[in-house]
């Protein structure tokens, strides 16, 4: 016999997941409004060109990403290879709010050097057996979405980029000094 359902129970439940998805809603639109100067502060410059060296491929892209009101397919190929999965060897669209963020973080710096790369996408096998390794990846990376990248850059002080790229208020701010890098992506605003 099949027991009916209680409807208050049933309404609770609705209403509870209602009001779950509206914070997300809310926490998600603060986030791309606080984030939405920053970014949009990029559209003034005519072109855009970023560098990325691979530290564990050795590969390197020197690429015009975004010319003329539009980015650039081909300079945005040629970014998604050199941060691929150097594991899986699989490629994935990396965000072009990240991207942004990167070229404000480099014009905020001043520096003239290529970023280097320690990790920019990651797919679920690899981001499952560095959680295997390590309590400090997250289960539900950024980097699996292509919206987050561990960098450094040789012509700036790690303590001096982390402070940078907090004083952006672009998304999250992770620092390794131990390891030599930072962590950023355009998820929620927030360091560690």
């Amino acid at each position: 016999m099949m027991k009916s359902k209680d409807p208050a129970r049933q309404s609770s439940r609705v209403a509870s997941i209602g009001r779950r998805d509206f914070l997300r809603l809310g926490a998600a639109t603060t986030a791309s409004l606080l984030a939405a100067p920053v970014i949009a502060s990029t559209r003034s410059s005519s072109e855009r060109q970023l560098a990325f060296r691979n530290t564990h491929t050795g590969e390197a892209v020197s690429t015009v990403y975004w010319a003329e009101g539009d980015y650039i397919s081909e300079g945005l190929v040629d970014i998604n290879n050199v941060l691929r999965d150097h594991r899986t060897d699989e490629t994935y669209p990396i965000d072009t709010n990240l991207l942004e963020m990167l070229f404000l973080l480099q014009t905020k710096t001043d520096s003239r050097q290529a970023y280097e790369v320690i990790s920019g996408y990651r797919s679920a096998a690899t981001n499952q057996a560095l959680r295997n390794k390590s309590s400090g990846v997250a289960k539900r990376s950024f980097h699996m979405q292509g919206k987050a990248i561990d960098i450094r850059l040789p012509d700036c002080d790690l303590e001096m980029l982390r402070l940078a790229a907090l004083d952006l208020r672009a998304g999250g701010v992770g620092y390794y000094p131990g390891s030599g890098f930072i962590h950023v992506d355009v998820g929620p605003t927030r360091n560690w």
